[in-house]
């Protein structure tokens, strides 16, 4: 099925016209955003962030367990992954895993500056004395873990860890750890940008096919006076 701007809107019409729901707000905000990254033309940055709005606004869901819920939200994170992964029967997902983007993926990855442990240690040196150079053992270590996911073609754990990465480029943009347009982080944005702009509008469309399994309310939902 086709994963345009276009047809997701047309679809979540639909579902709108049969009922009004925490998902069809929560779609509606995303394909705004999305709508939005399309028209950010040649700025990688702006794309980037509006991608990223996107992504959270569909993804982020109050399942009602309040602060201190069972569930962590990383490990939401990796069952919102699961469920996506295991919902998309016509496999574009691994399609643009393995067959679009596996050289971005893998620079990606390898990328010490995409990866959070490097900036802690960076800003958070050991009382001990020690270089800060102690984030790389973890480093070699999620490498390892994801050569044999993608080894294992495991889409669920590459894009899992893809997220991840681009999670700690957001955060650099969000948090003004970035000079807009920069050349420094230039390659990480802009792969960033293509693989959010593919990637997501396929995630967008699997959770359409099933919005049963992603019916919590948004954090935010809307409030009338």
């Amino acid at each position: 099925m086709a994963h345009s701007l276009a047809t997701l809107t047309a679809r979540h019409q639909a579902q709108i016209s049969q009922q009004r729901t925490p998902f069809t707000l929560r779609m509606h905000r995303a394909l705004s955003w999305l709508q939005r990254a399309e028209a950010a033309g040649d700025d990688d940055d702006v794309a980037f962030v509006c991608l990223w709005i996107a992504f959270n606004a569909a993804y982020a869901q109050d399942l009602g367990q309040g602060a201190g819920g069972g569930t962590s939200e990383r490990q939401a994170f990796r069952n919102f992954m699961a469920d996506v992964c295991a919902l998309d029967k016509a496999k574009a997902l691994s399609a643009l895993v393995w067959q679009v983007f596996p050289g971005p993926i893998r620079v990606l990855l390898d990328n010490q500056y995409v990866f959070q442990p490097f900036w802690d240690a960076l800003n958070n040196p050991r009382s001990d004395g020690s270089t800060p150079d102690h984030w790389r053992e973890a480093f070699d270590d999620a490498r390892q873990r994801v050569h044999r996911a993608l080894a294992q073609q495991d889409t669920e754990r590459v894009l899992y860890e893809v997220f991840v990465r681009l999670y700690t480029l957001r955060n650099q943009l969000m948090h003004g750890g970035s000079t807009w347009n920069s050349s420094v982080n230039r390659a990480q944005v802009r792969d960033g940008r293509a693989l959010l702009a593919r990637v997501l509008p396929v995630m967008l469309g699997v959770m359409m096919d099933c919005p049963q399994r992603f019916e919590g309310r948004p954090f935010y939902p809307v409030v009338r006076d």
